[in-house]
C-alpha cells in the first residue's frame, strides 16, 4: 500500500515555475510544478509531487495560500480561514490528483480495520457516472474505441472523443457545455483513465472536426457491428429528414437558409439533417443538407450505392418512406435501380371495400383493416388502410373546422341584414376568399352562392350547400393510401413494414428531445455538421443500450434512463484514523434497485470504477 509520509510534505510544499525550450521553435514557455522539500543524508532535496501545466494561472502571491490548502485537504484539517474560491477550487483539484497518484487500489476481499474519528469523515468531489457507464460499455460493445485508434486517434484524441460522444448522450448540449460537464461535473474521465481537466476547449471542437473527417468509415463500422451484435437483416431502408434551427443570424454559414421549420421557427436560419435507418432503428447513413434542400432532390444522394458490401444475398433493400420524398421522378430512380419501395401515396384517391379487406391490427384501441388493389397501368400494389383510431381523429378534425366555417358563414349572412357590418358585394366575395384560404381543408366540401342587388350593388343573401368530395378523406375518413413495388408481400407485411416509419420519427424525437438536436449555436457550416454528427453517434450508443434493455422487457425512454441513472456518482470518502493517518478512499456509491436492475439487465458492473484507497 502507497503511503505519503505527513510529516515529510507539511509545511514543505510549494510552487515552481521552470523555463523550458520548446524542441520543436526553440521558443521558451514556463511550465508549474508542486514540489515538495525534503530532507536527506546528503542534504536537502527537492521532488515534484504533481505537474501542474503550463496553463497554471493562479497568481504568485497566492501560491503560499494554495499549497497550505492542498495540506489541509490531504491531512483532513478544515481551514480556519476565509479561502479564496479560486484557490480553494484549485486546492481541491490537486489534492484529488494527488490522492489518485498515490493511491492504492483496494482489493476484493481484503480487509483493512482502522479505530478513526467519526467526526472528521468528510465527502468530496462528487462525480456522476451512471449513464456514462452504460453508454461507455456501449460504445466498447460498438467497437467504438478501438476503430478510432485504427483511424489514426492517439490516446488523448480517442479519450477526447469519447467524452465528445457520451457527453452528447448524457449531457446534451454545445461543445463548451460538454467541456464544462466533463471538467466539473462528471466521473467519465476516471472511468477511462483520462484527466478531462487538461482537455483544452479548442481542443474539443478539432476532435468534432476530425470525427466529421472520418464519417464514412465511422458509419460503416458501426452499421456492421450492429449488425453482427443484434443479427440484423438488411432488408428494410427507411428515410426521411428533419430540421434544426440556428440562434442568430448565420451569415457565414453556407448551409444556414430559410425555410419550411418542423418547430415553427420561420424566423430562424435552418439546416436539414437526412438520415437513413434500418428497420431495427439504427441509423446506415446520414447527410446534411442547406435548411431550404428540397426533400425529394435528396433521395438518390443518400440511398445510392447501399447495396455495397451487403451481405450475400445480392438483393437490394427495400426503401420505405413517406410522402413528401415519394414523387413520381424518386419512384422512378428506385425503380431504374432496381430498389423496391413502399411509400405513402401522394394521389388524393381513396377507396376502400370492407369486404375484401382483411385485418392486419386490432386490439381494444384500435383495429386496422387493409384492401389490396393491382394497378395495371403502373405495375404497382396499392394498399388502401382504415384505422378506426385514425377515423375518429379525421372526423374530430373536419368536424371542428367545419363548424368554425359555417359559423363564420353564418356570422357574415346575419350581418348582411345589420347596420354598420359588411354589405358591398365585391367586399363579401372578399371576405369568403380569405375564409376559404383560412379553412382550406374544410372549404372544398362548400358550394355557396351570393345575391346581389344590382341597384345598390350590396350583397342580400348568402346561401351554401356542404357536398363532400367523392373518393376522398371527405368521404372516407380513416383512410390512407400505400404504394409498392414489391409483388410477393401479403397485406399483412406491407402494413407492418409501412408502420416501421414511426420507428424513424421516434429516432428523429429522440435527436430533438433527448439528445439536443435543436437549436444549434454555431456559425460555421463545418461546425454545424461536425455537432449534427456527433448528435447522431450518440444515438447509436443510447439505441444500443435501449436494444438491449428490451429483450429483458425494459422500455424506458433514453430521457428516462438518464434521469435514474443520474443519482449514482463517485465520491471520496477521508477520515482521520487514531494512529494519526488520513485515509482517503474513492468509490462509486451503492446502486439504487431501480439502476441495479438496469445494470443487471446489461450485464455490467453496478459500482462503475475501482476502489482507490489513499492513505496519508
Amino acid at each position: 500500500m502507497t503511503r505519503l509520509v505527513l510529516s515529510d510534505i507539511l509545511a514543505r510544499m510549494y510552487i515552481r515555475r521552470a523555463q523550458i525550450k520548446s524542441r520543436k521553435d526553440g521558443g521558451k514557455y514556463y511550465t508549474y510544478r508542486l514540489v515538495e522539500s525534503k530532507r536527506t543524508a546528503t542534504g536537502v532535496k527537492q521532488y515534484t509531487l504533481l505537474n501542474l501545466g503550463t496553463d497554471f494561472s493562479l497568481p504568485r502571491e497566492q501560491w503560499p495560500d494554495l499549497a497550505r490548502r492542498v495540506e489541509d485537504i490531504l491531512s483532513g484539517q478544515q481551514s480556519l480561514f476565509e479561502i479564496d474560491s479560486d484557490i480553494e477550487k484549485t486546492a481541491q483539484d490537486i489534492a484529488a490528483k494527488l490522492i489518485v497518484s498515490q493511491h492504492n487500489t483496494s482489493q476484493p476481499g481484503g480487509t483493512d480495520y482502522r479505530e478513526v474519528d467519526l467526526d472528521t469523515i468528510d465527502l468530496s468531489r462528487p462525480r456522476s457516472v451512471g449513464a456514462e457507464h452504460v453508454s461507455l460499455e456501449a460504445l466498447r460493445m460498438l467497437g467504438l474505441e478501438k476503430k478510432l485508434a485504427e483511424l489514426g486517434f492517439n490516446a488523448p484524441q480517442t479519450a477526447a472523443a469519447i467524452g465528445t460522444i457520451i457527453g452528447r448522450a448524457c449531457e446534451p448540449g454545445s461543445e463548451l457545455a460538454t467541456h464544462r460537464w466533463l471538467r466539473d461535473r462528471s466521473g467519465l474521465g476516471e472511468l477511462i483513465g483520462y484527466d478531462f481537466a487538461t482537455l483544452k476547449l479548442h481542443e474539443m471542437y478539432r476532435i468534432a472536426d476530425r470525427l466529421l473527417a472520418r464519417k464514412a468509415a465511422l458509419e460503416e463500422h458501426l452499421f456492421r457491428r450492429e449488425q453482427s451484435l443484434f443479427g440484423l437483416q438488411e432488408t428494410i431502408t427507411l428515410y426521411d429528414l428533419t430540421n434544426t434551427y440556428f440562434e442568430g443570424q448565420s451569415r457565414g454559414n453556407a448551409l444556414a437558409a430559410h425555410g419550411h421549420s418542423k418547430e415553427k421557427r420561420a424566423d430562424c436560419p435552418l439546416v436539414t439533417l437526412g438520415l437513413v435507418l434500418d428497420s431495427s432503428g439504427f441509423p446506415r447513413r446520414s447527410h446534411v443538407y442547406k435548411g431550404n434542400v428540397n426533400e425529394p432532390g435528396t433521395l438518390a444522394d443518400m440511398i445510392s450505392g447501399l447495396e455495397k458490401g451487403s451481405s450475400s444475398s445480392g438483393h437490394k433493400p427495400t426503401v420505405v418512406m413517406d410522402a413528401g420524398i415519394a414523387t413520381e421522378d424518386n419512384l422512378s430512380w428506385l425503380t431504374e435501380h432496381h430498389y423496391p419501395y413502399l411509400v405513402v401515396s401522394r394521389k388524393k384517391h381513396r377507396e376502400f371495400d370492407e369486404a375484401s379487406s382483411v385485418v392486419v391490427k386490432q386490439d381494444t384501441e384500435c383495429t386496422v383493416r387493409v384492401h389490396q388493389v393491382f394497378d395495371e397501368n403502373s405495375g404497382e400494389t396499392l394498399l388502401y388502410c382504415h384505422s378506426t383510431q385514425r377515423e375518429k381523429k379525421d372526423t374530430a378534425i373536419s368536424n371542428r373546422f367545419v363548424s368554425r366555417f359555417e359559423e363564420a358563414l353564418e356570422k357574415l349572412r346575419s350581418g348582411l341584414h345589420k347596420k354598420q357590418c359588411l354589405k358591398n358585394y365585391d367586399k363579401v366575395m372578399g371576405k369568403i376568399g380569405r375564409m376559404r384560404q383560412k379553412y382550406a381543408r374544410v372549404s372544398r366540401q362548400f358550394t355557396i352562392s351570393v345575391t346581389k342587388d344590382e341597384a345598390g350593388g350590396n350583397a342580400t343573401e348568402i346561401t351554401w350547400k356542404r357536398h363532400p368530395a367523392a373518393a376522398t378523406t371527405d368521404t372516407h375518413p380513416g383512410v390512407y393510401c400505400l404504394r409498392t413495388s414489391q409483388t410477393g408481400w401479403d397485406e399483412s407485411r406491407l402494413w407492418k413494414t409501412y408502420t416501421m416509419l414511426t420507428d424513424l420519427e421516434a429516432v428523429f424525437r429522440s435527436l430533438k428531445s433527448e439528445l439536443g438536436l435543436r437549436p444549434v449555436h454555431h456559425q460555421l457550416a463545418e461546425r454545424v455538421s461536425s455537432h449534427l454528427f456527433i448528435t447522431v453517434l450518440a444515438y447509436h450508443l443510447i439505441h444500443t443500450i435501449r436494444i438491449r434493455l428490451r429483450t429483458e422487457k425494459i422500455t424506458y425512454s433514453w430521457s428516462r434512463l438518464r434521469k435514474l441513472l443520474s443519482s449514482q456518482a463517485r465520491v471520496t470518502v477521508s477520515m482521520r484514523c487514531s494512529n494519526g493517518d488520513t485515509v482517503h478512499v474513492r468509490k462509486s456509491t451503492r446502486p439504487e434497485p431501480a439502476q441495479q436492475q438496469i445494470y443487471s439487465a446489461l450485464g455490467v458492473a453496478s459500482q462503475p470504477g475501482q476502489v482507490i484507497k489513499t492513505i496519508i
